[in-house]
């Protein structure tokens, strides 16, 4: 018995993994609100090293269409400009020689709605991830329960348990997904 519980131990660290890593997604999208989150796949070439922004500037958000780039070298500047344009945030940060701006301008209907989209075939994504765990988890019960190491009565009992976790996440997902479309469309 402890066998099985191990595996569906296993199986809810690893969906929740999967959880994680799609609300990690999340911060990425646009929702018309200037956000640190939006600049952290960004790197900026320092001494040749590519460098998150964020271990080279301090980043602060005034207000809600505007973020704020204080670097700890002003001769960083340039680079962390042309990070942020070559990123494909569709921003334009402008720089004074001390501090980088980076207005956040809202986005236009049709920009949530492909924002909406980009969401959407995120949480698809996560969905297939915890049925890709699902059946790894169940192919390992019935192994277990084919070698004789349960009964089937276990077998059948634990496989019911990791669809009920399976069913919990998706849920899960649907209702972050529904908020995410709902921060998105908020004007």
């Amino acid at each position: 018995m402890p066998i099985l519980t191990e595996i569906k131990a296993e199986t809810e660290r690893r969906m929740q993994t999967s959880i994680d890593a799609m609300k990690t997604e999340f911060k990425h999208l646009r929702t018309g609100r200037a956000s640190v989150s939006l600049l952290e796949g960004v790197h900026v070439d320092y001494y040749g090293t590519p460098t998150p922004l964020n271990q080279v500037a301090n980043l602060t958000t005034p207000d809600a269409t505007l973020i704020l780039i204080n670097p700890w070298e002003s001769s960083l500047c340039p680079a962390i400009e042309k990070a942020i344009r070559n990123a494909g945030l569709s921003l334009n940060p402008s720089s004074d020689g001390k501090v980088v701006r980076v207005p956040v301008p809202p986005p236009t209907e049709e920009r949530r709605k492909e924002i909406v989209k980009k969401a959407h075939a995120l949480a698809e994504q996560a969905k297939v991830e915890l049925r890709h765990h699902r059946h790894e988890a169940n192919d390992k019960v019935k192994k277990e329960g084919k070698g004789g190491a349960v009964s089937a009565d276990e077998e059948k009992r634990t496989l019911d348990e990791i669809q009920k976790l399976t069913d919990r996440f998706v849920a899960e997902v649907d209702s972050l997904t529904r908020s995410k479309e709902a921060d998105i469309m908020a004007r």
